[in-house]
């Protein structure tokens, strides 16, 4: 396996931060992406096609926005299972359906190639700094070998299990990422209309028991007017709630708690926030409890 290249398709906002990383540590990227600038911006080196990419390196990573994008990245004409080799590994960074990585997995198996699915936790700054978290599906020999792929990227890789369980791994942490953005959201819109001083409500909320990832690493930041522009936007957020739910269903699982953000998400997008950051929603919540904001900037 030739450890000094890989290809990478999908050079967004993660996919271009994980992109800029790879090629610090010395290791040449051959990149693809819708935008024909992409992979100049981030520091790859850029190839006209998805063919192209497969043809060039041993190892290919995916950075895509939801599994119809990855299914027709990989399955559709001139997509990666019409150019891959026995031996290669493919690597989907995105967020995805497990029941589709399986599907996908099963597919290239029968051309000899691997499918790993690394979901990813930490959002843009910690795609900016190395320090990811992957949560990983797929077989234990073949995310081993990655360890040179995963190292300039994460601070921590933790195999979940076999084809699936990264992805799965993944909507449910993102869950719970939905759930606590949205409520401390609204704790905090009406943090402010009581009047109260919201650094130290949330040095309140920090020491005790409502404290969240939202409260200790968004909300510090927003209430300055520092909403951490860059990270996963609102319908995206949506999106990977939707998909929470629909593996609740494939599980047979009650699931009573989806209502709340996706009622939050979905009003945001429906008054303008989806394109851009979810911390957003904060604004939203604001916006129909009477014009609130939560800094005066």
């Amino acid at each position: 396996m030739d450890e000094n290249r890989i290809g990478f398709i999908g050079l967004g906002n993660m996919g271009g931060r994980m992109t800029r990383r790879l090629v610090e540590a010395r290791i040449e990227v051959m990149g693809f992406d819708m935008d024909p600038n992409a992979a100049g911006r981030w520091g790859a080196t850029p190839v006209a096609s998805i063919a192209a990419v497969v043809a060039a390196a041993d190892v290919v990573l995916l950075s895509l926005p939801d599994s119809k994008v990855v299914e027709r990245v990989v399955l559709g004409d001139g997509g990666v299972l019409a150019s891959c080799r026995a031996g290669q590994i493919v690597v989907d960074l995105s967020t995805a359906a497990a029941s589709s990585t399986r599907r996908i997995a099963g597919a290239l198996a029968e051309r000899g190639v691997s499918y790993v699915d690394a979901g990813i936790s930490g959002g843009a700054a910690a795609a900016e700094t190395g320090t990811l978290t992957l949560m990983v599906g797929g077989e234990g020999d073949v995310i081993g070998r990655l360890a040179w792929v995963f190292a300039p990227i994460a601070r921590k890789v933790v195999t979940m299990g076999g084809s699936g369980a990264g992805h799965t791994t993944k909507l449910l942490n993102n869950f719970l990422n939905a759930v606590s953005l949205a409520a401390t959201a609204e704790v905090m819109v009406a943090g402010r209309k009581a009047g109260l001083d919201l650094h130290r409500l949330l040095e309140v909320l920090n020491a005790s028991s409502g404290v969240n990832f939202a409260t200790l690493n968004r909300f510090p930041k927003i209430v300055d007017g520092d909403y951490l522009e860059g990270g996963l936007t609102g319908k995206l957020m949506t999106k990977d709630v939707v998909l929470y739910t629909d593996l609740l269903h494939e599980l047979g699982v009650a699931s009573f708690n989806a209502a709340g953000p996706m009622a939050s998400f979905g009003l945001a997008t429906a008054l303008g926030y989806g394109d851009v950051i979810s911390n957003r929603v904060v604004d939203a919540i604001g916006d129909v409890s009477g014009g609130i904001r939560l800094h005066d900037n």
